[in-house]
C-alpha cells in the first residue's frame, strides 16, 4: 500500500514542481527537516528534548509554505533542469539558503544534544538552535515576499 502512496506523491511532486530546481529546493528542505527529526529519535534528556521538539514544530510548519513557494515558481518559471530561471534568482536563493539553514539547525540541535548528554547542560546549544531555526524562517519569509506568497 505504501508503495503506491509513493508512487502517487511522487507524480503529483512532479505535475506541482517539475523536475528542475524547484523540486531539489523543496526536497533539500524537506531532507533537512527528515535530519532535524532523525537527531530528536535518541534523545535522552527529556529538557533537552523538549526543546529541541518545539523547533522541530516549527520548522515543520514551514514546509509547506516551502512547497506553496516553489510550486508558485514553477507555475510562473517552470524549470525541468538545473538552470535558474533568470527572474526569480533571488527567489532560488532564499530557497536555498533556507535548506542550507535547516541542516546547519539540524547539526547545531545534534550538538546541543551531545552537550546535554555530555555535560548535563545544554542552554547555549539550544540556543542557538533557536537563532539557526529564526534563520530558516527568515529566509523562507523572504522568499514568499519575492513571489508575493501570502505567508501562513
Amino acid at each position: 500500500m505504501a508503495l503506491f502512496a509513493a508512487a502517487r506523491q511522487g507524480r503529483k511532486d512532479d505535475a506541482e514542481l517539475g523536475t528542475g530546481v524547484w523540486r531539489r529546493a523543496h526536497d533539500r528542505f524537506r531532507r533537512g527537516l527528515d535530519r532535524y527529526h532523525q537527531i530528536l529519535e535518541g534523545v535522552e534528556d527529556d529538557a533537552v528534548y523538549n526543546e529541541l521538539a518545539g523547533f522541530a514544530n516549527q520548522l515543520a510548519q514551514l514546509l509547506p509554505r516551502v512547497r506553496e513557494c516553489c510550486v508558485t515558481a514553477q507555475a510562473q518559471h517552470p524549470s525541468e533542469g538545473l538552470d535558474i530561471p533568470g527572474a526569480l534568482l533571488q527567489v532560488h536563493r532564499a530557497l536555498s539558503r533556507a535548506g542550507n539553514a535547516l541542516a546547519t539547525t539540524a547539526e547545531a540541535a545534534a550538538m546541543a544534544r551531545l552537550d546535554g548528554e555530555r555535560w548535563g547542560i545544554a542552554s547555549a546549544g539550544l540556543e542557538n538552535v533557536r537563532r539557526r531555526a529564526e534563520v530558516v524562517a527568515e529566509d523562507v519569509i523572504e522568499a514568499e515576499r519575492l513571489l508575493s506568497v501570502p505567508g501562513q
